[in-house]
């Protein structure tokens, strides 16, 4: 199915310096504190991506890593900053910032005449992945200074730095494993070589996120050393978690992973069990809104459904493994919730878009941030798939909501181009049905071509589901988890309105009459374009999406989970049968009908 996309961005790098260079000023300029603390993280991970984006480039003009003295530049600003970001983590965020006299220099060298590539490293911006894990894992690792500290390359810029900074360590060098996603390899030059090889009876520290599918991003690295003489004892992991590599993996792969050393401190034993309270989750939350001594409540995974839902057999479908962690906090007769946003200052960004809908009443009051998280007003209410609403009541609050972010909200990001958004929509219907019924869904979209120039991206909402509205006591409609899915880990991003007044006529099951309504109201509001022919391909392409993001869900469980996902898999195609009924094409559709029915059967099994 095509889900998911790598996030890449074709930046000037004196941009990013400037950028980085503010917020190493301002790191250096700021109060002891966590938001000193946050700044310099954020300094730190941008260094990693223009490091990573510099060496991608080296990498394709040469066709192999090699020995660079920008890449060495960037290592040592890295591993300057990484040694201030423990200094500070360790000294719970008081005491004099130490960072190399020399950081504007080095930073000055990281130059390019051409622009680069840069990518979003997914671990910060979604997952929950904290630098300081890596540090701890580290600490605690009993490897010594004299370890080889090897970064993957995106993320594993960065993350290696850190390694090494807690071991101290030289600075990292990083490779780029490239092939296919499960059979990665390395290409390294006889000078980089003869740099990491130099002592082969030293230990070697792998860096990376992950492992994902296959793992093969960590074997290929291993499999190179081991290959140049390094003995299997000598390699050590450092993965993002402690499970084990996915249903892709190789044998090989699979056994060096379950006998080497993996060293892994994860996200709640780094921040919500830390031993020091400067450095919990809790504390940061419950200073933000001003409380002492809150309760607190994990709702990840999932568990968020118990709340308006003591009964599991009503609970909606989850994909849980993709969820962001939340929280319930509450303290004096008052109640929040604490949902991670992402590093890098995307929680800052989240809470000025949300500032704006919660102005206009659409979702909770905003409370503040707090190192990747954003804090918000906890709303209790009905959720919208356990209650009836007055449809025209409905329609027109689901105008003027979309209404608004059309008008007032532009896009923070990018998204998929049509192009992309039909190619994904045919090839996961494709996969879900048959081959046939791609290109019959071809041929109903037609050309995207004839969008051109009719188009324009806004902060669309990309999460219309019903039980993401709650219905409060008091009559009002609040929208939840509204900042987060235009900028997702998948290929859609911020779309033209459309694509949100297509998810809200497929969610709500809206009648021909409802969706035209709602459109009428988009428009008078945002003066769009929201004819026929473009809501109806995008609501091909929504179901397209839809239907290979629960197939993939469906993938990773199995149980009740499981069947409440395969029978909103069949509500899908589902629609899509009457999209291509409405659209005269009936007898094309008979395929769909087979799918549907065998997804009913499963469930009833």
């Amino acid at each position: 199915m095509l889900v998911y996309d790598d996030v890449e961005r074709i930046e000037d790098a004196a941009a990013i310096r400037a950028s980085i260079a503010g917020m190493m000023a301002a790191s250096v300029d700021r109060q002891p504190g966590r938001q000193r603390h946050e700044t310099l993280v954020q300094a730190f991970i941008r260094t990693g991506e223009l490091v990573q984006g510099l060496a991608d480039r080296e990498f394709g003009i040469k066709g192999a890593d090699d020995v660079s003295e920008v890449q060495d530049a960037g290592a040592e600003l890295l591993l300057g900053q990484a040694r201030a970001i423990l200094q500070s983590w360790r000294n719970g965020f008081v005491g004099e910032l130490l960072l190399p006299e020399d950081w504007p220099d080095r930073l000055e060298y990281l130059d390019s005449a051409e622009p680069i590539r840069t990518k979003r490293a997914e671990g910060y911006a979604f997952y929950a992945l904290y630098p300081e894990s890596y540090m701890e894992a580290a600490s605690i690792s009993k490897l010594t200074s004299k370890t080889v500290v090897i970064g993957i390359r995106s993320i594993g810029t960065g993350l290696a730095a850190l390694v090494s900074a807690a071991l101290g360590a030289g600075p990292a060098c990083s490779l780029r494993p490239t092939g296919h996603p499960f059979e990665r390899r390395v290409q390294v030059t006889p000078a980089l070589s003869r740099r990491i090889l130099a002592d082969p009876e030293t230990d070697f520290a792998i860096v990376d996120e992950g492992p994902g599918l296959s793992g093969s991003s960590f074997g290929s690295v291993a499999d190179w050393l081991q290959a140049n003489g390094v003995a299997p004892g000598r390699l050590h992991f450092f993965p993002s978690h402690g499970g084990d590599p996915g249903p892709h993996s190789s044998e090989l792969h699979r056994m060096r992973w379950k006998e080497r050393p993996r060293h892994v401190v994860g996200f709640d034993d780094l921040i919500l069990k830390a031993r020091d309270p400067k450095h919990r989750l809790q504390t940061w939350a419950a200073d933000t809104v001003g409380v002492a001594k809150p309760s607190w409540r994990d709702l990840s995974g999932g568990a968020w459904r118990a709340l308006p839902h003591d009964d599991p057999s009503l609970w909606p479908p989850s994909y849980t493994q993709m969820e962001k962690r939340k929280f319930l906090m509450e303290a004096d007769g008052q109640a929040w919730h604490v949902k991670f946003a992402g590093l890098c200052g995307a929680d800052a960004d989240k809470a000025r878009r949300g500032a704006l809908l919660s102005e206009a009443g659409f979702i909770p009051k905003i409370a503040g941030t707090c190192y990747g998280f954003i804090v918000e007003e906890w709303v209790s209410g009905a959720s919208l798939d356990r209650v009836s609403m007055d449809r025209p009541r409905l329609v027109e609050h689901l105008g003027r909501y979309l209404g608004f972010r059309a008008r007032h909200l532009p896009a923070p990001g990018g998204g998929a181009s049509i192009h992309d958004l039909c190619h994904m929509a045919a090839f996961n219907i494709g996969e879900a049905a048959t081959p046939e019924t791609a290109e019959k869904l071809r041929r109903l979209i037609g050309s995207p071509n004839r969008f051109r120039g009719r188009l324009r991206r806004v902060d669309t909402d990309n999460r219309l589901h019903p039980w993401e509205w709650l219905l409060t006591a008091d009559g009002r409609l609040i929208k939840t988890d509204a900042l987060d899915h235009n900028a997702a880990h998948d290929l859609v991003g911020c779309q033209d309105i459309a694509w949100d007044v297509a998810g809200a006529g497929v969610e709500f099951e809206l009648t021909g009459e409802e969706r035209n309504r709602l459109a009428e109201l988009v428009m008078r509001e945002a003066d769009c374009d929201l004819r026929e022919d473009v809501l109806a391909a995008f609501e091909v392409c929504y179901l397209g999406f839809q239907t290979g993001l629960w197939s993939q869900a469906r993938a990773s469980v199995d149980g009740s989970e499981g069947k409440r996902i395969e029978s909103h898999i069949k509500r899908y195609l589902d629609r899509l049968k009457a999209v291509g009924k409405a659209a005269g094409l009936r007898y094309l559709f008979a395929d769909a009908d087979l799918r549907a029915a065998k997804f009913q059967g499963e469930s009833d099994g």
